[in-house]
C-alpha cells in the first residue's frame, strides 16, 4: 500500500520535462500527472475561447486524447505550457471551424423550419455577454485578450505564448478595445 501511494505521488513534484520525458517513453503514470497538472489551464483556454463550459469540456477532452501522441512532437525549446496552449489553441480552432459549419447548417434549417427565434440564446449576464463580444473578434486579436484579460497574463507572456511581439499583443488589445466599444455603441442604437 505505501509503495502505491509513493508512486501515485511521485509524479507530482516533478518537473514538467521529467514528466514529459516519461510520458514520451510511454510512461501512463507520468502522463496522467501531466494532463492531471495541465488541465485546468488547457480548460480555461478553451472556455475563453468558446464561452460554453460543455463545449470548453468537449475541448479540453479533445486535447487530452490528442496529447497521447502529440506529445511525441514537443522538442522542449519553450515551456511545456507554451506548446500545450498551442495544442490547445489548435484543438479550439478546429472546434470553432466545425462549429462554424454547424451552426451554418442548423441556421439554414430555422429558416426552412421558421425556429429562427429557437436559437436565440443570448446571454443575459453581462460577463457573458462582453466574452461572446470577444468571441466575435478576429482570430490573434481574440486570443490576446484571452490570454491577457481571460488568463491575467501581461502582454510580454502573452506575446510568448502566441510567438510574436509585446507591441504586437499590445496592438490587440487595443484594437479589441476600439472594436468593443464600437459594437456595444452600435448595440445601444440598435
Amino acid at each position: 500500500m505505501a509503495v502505491e501511494r509513493l508512486s501515485e505521488t511521485a509524479g507530482r513534484d516533478e518537473p514538467d520535462a521529467a514528466l514529459v520525458a516519461r510520458a514520451r517513453d510511454g510512461d501512463r503514470r507520468a502522463f496522467a500527472s501531466l494532463v492531471e497538472r495541465h488541465y485546468d489551464f488547457i480548460f480555461r483556454i478553451a472556455y475563453r475561447w468558446c464561452g460554453r463550459r460543455a463545449d470548453a469540456e468537449d475541448i479540453a477532452q479533445e486535447v487530452c486524447a490528442k496529447l497521447g501522441s502529440a506529445i511525441r512532437s514537443y522538442r522542449g525549446g519553450s515551456a511545456f505550457s507554451s506548446w500545450l496552449y498551442s495544442v490547445t489553441m489548435n484543438a479550439a480552432r478546429d472546434w470553432g471551424r466545425g462549429r462554424a459549419r454547424e451552426v451554418a447548417r442548423m441556421a439554414a434549417f430555422a429558416r426552412e423550419a421558421d425556429l429562427a427565434a429557437a436559437m436565440d440564446d443570448e446571454a443575459d449576464d453581462a460577463s457573458d455577454r462582453l466574452w461572446a463580444a470577444v468571441r466575435e473578434l478576429p482570430g490573434q486579436t481574440r486570443e490576446a485578450v484571452t490570454l491577457v484579460y481571460g488568463e491575467g497574463l501581461s502582454h510580454a507572456s502573452a506575446a510568448a505564448l502566441m510567438g510574436c511581439s509585446e507591441s504586437t499583443v499590445s496592438w490587440h488589445v487595443h484594437d479589441a478595445k476600439k472594436r468593443l466599444k464600437r459594437a456595444l455603441r452600435d448595440a445601444g442604437e440598435a
